[in-house]
């Protein structure tokens, strides 16, 4: 059972190929969550924003789910955080498993009258289309399978050159928003890279709808019965969609791994014979903790995953791409009605960075407790699984992923006292 049909959006001809092409303040590239965010928060300013996106329609299967509190506060500021929430399943508890017993959970929200609930899950193409409905609501100019093919940094503006079915053209912006996603076609056009270290294994993700009564919580086997050796997690979505994570291993094969006939049996394993439910989606990843050094280059602007990856334990990619556009945005506003120098662009990657660099350290302290790179680390982490169902201060050794909260920003270069710091 197919439970979500993917939107098609219009492909209209730019005017810019026969006539002379607009100049606009901003240009975003990319119409994931980080763009759309980005020109949705601009346009609520009053600025006039183009998005380019080469596809016409939004991602496939769930990929990102989990949007934290600090996400749904930014989009409700946005107009949209309350249809992610009424959509999504809203969740606070999470229970972790070792091997065939429950030896911990954790209450993300333990006092009440929270405004939003820790995290909702939320397939990442309804966080899309809903982005997308905002954005021609706000009068956004969204244009779909325009494909970035060239970037010229000017001294007083950037040249953006687009691929079309009709042809290409140029225009040019006074600032560019780079959210074309991990492998960045833009970086690369201007020379720049990541760097970090790519961790050596493999995770299959199957999206499966099924109808059950298990509560919605984050679940996160160590060693289960039904997956020896490796982790598994399980997470419920919107419209009875499932979310399952199997590790793999480094040496699995990606194509063999999302077969039906080898997905199935894990499932049957850890579901049971009696359950029902069809597959709808599957893929293999593996992941890397990676930043650019410097998410400002010249009028080019990096956000979301062209500028940092982090590995997906702990939902901190998508929900700190959000927060980047959000820590940008008003300094473009500023910059752009000129009561602002243009150096306080510098402080969003001072600020950025900084909060990049966390995510990273995060999560990669995640992945090295999940999959032990040695005999004594395994050791270690078994020791505290084991410690944890009776001791209290084991529970805080057990990590299957520091959820995603927001940066604390002691050091920013805007914490002053000095006044005339950005004084025109």
């Amino acid at each position: 059972m197919k439970t979500y049909t993917q939107p098609v959006y219009p492909y209209a001809k730019p005017t810019d190929i026969t006539g002379s092409p607009r100049h606009w303040p901003v240009i975003v590239a990319g119409a994931g969550p980080v763009g759309l965010t980005a020109a949705i928060d601009l346009a609520q300013r009053g600025i006039d924003v183009q998005v380019l996106d080469e596809d016409d329609t939004v991602s496939v299967g769930s990929r990102a789910i989990c949007w934290s509190k600090r996400t749904l506060e930014i989009l409700d500021r946005l107009g949209c955080g309350e249809r992610l929430v009424q959509k999504g399943v809203s969740w606070n508890v999470g229970r972790v498993f070792f091997r065939d017993e429950q030896v911990y959970q954790f209450d993300l929200l333990p006092e009440p009258k929270h405004h939003r609930p820790a995290f909702i899950n939320l397939q990442q193409y309804y966080v899309e289309q809903f982005l997308v409905e905002r954005a021609n609501e706000l009068g956004v100019e969204l244009r779909w399978k325009h494909k970035v093919v060239g970037v010229t940094p000017q001294t007083d503006r950037i040249a953006v050159r687009a691929s079309t079915p009709d042809g290409e053209y140029t225009v040019h912006a006074d600032w560019l928003i780079v959210a074309d996603g991990a492998r960045s076609p833009i970086r690369a056009m201007l020379g720049l890279e990541s760097e970090g270290q790519v961790f050596r294994d493999r995770f299959l993700i199957v999206d499966i709808h099924m109808s059950s009564t298990f509560p919605a919580e984050r679940r996160f086997w160590f060693d289960p019965p039904f997956h020896r050796n490796q982790s598994a997690l399980l997470h419920r979505q919107a419209d009875d969609v499932w979310r399952i994570d199997f590790q793999l291993g480094w040496d699995a094969d990606p194509d063999e791994e999302k077969k039906p006939e080898r997905i199935m049996p894990r499932l049957r394993a850890m579901l049971g014979d009696a359950a029902q439910f069809e597959i709808e989606w599957a893929s293999v990843y593996t992941f890397q903790c990676r930043r650019m050094h410097s998410f400002r280059r010249g009028r080019a602007l990096f956000a979301g995953d062209a500028a940092h990856l982090v590995s997906p334990f702990g939902a901190r990619g998508a929900n700190s791409g959000i927060q980047d556009v959000d820590n940008l945005g008003w300094k473009l506003e500023l910059v752009l009605s000129g009561q602002a120098p243009e150096r306080l662009l510098d402080s969003y990657d001072t600020e950025r960075t900084f909060a990049a660099d966390e995510n990273i350290r995060a999560t990669t302290r995640s992945t090295d407790f999940i999959t032990p790179k040695s005999g004594v680390s395994r050791t270690f982490r078994d020791a505290a699984l084991m410690l944890a169902k009776r001791h209290a201060f084991a529970r805080r050794l057990i990590n299957s992923g520091r959820l995603s909260v927001p940066a604390i920003l002691t050091d920013s270069p805007l914490n002053t006292l000095d006044t005339d710091a950005f004084a025109i």
